[in-house]
């Protein structure tokens, strides 16, 4: 993934544990303008398929994941 990739917003999940990141990640996306990007960073390993299957439900665009050591870090674009 692009780490020039220019993200409107980050969130922090990191100690978190399903569905807590998908939650946060919703709060924020409702609060975006369409077309945005989300990064969220997470240490639960679960998140990558979670967001996967909230990107498929949504509409939102998961642009990009990767696991980075313990993290793993997700791109969304705002429907």
């Amino acid at each position: 993934m692009d780490a020039k990739i220019d993200v409107q917003r980050e969130l922090d999940t990191r100690g978190l544990n399903c569905p807590l990141p998908i939650l946060k990640a919703k709060k924020a996306l409702a609060e975006m303008l369409s077309g945005e990007l989300l990064r969220v960073v997470s240490t639960d390993p679960g998140s990558m398929r979670d967001f996967q299957a909230f990107a498929r439900q949504t509409g939102n665009e998961l642009v990009g994941q990767e696991a980075a050591g313990a993290e793993f870090i997700h791109v969304l674009r705002r429907r």
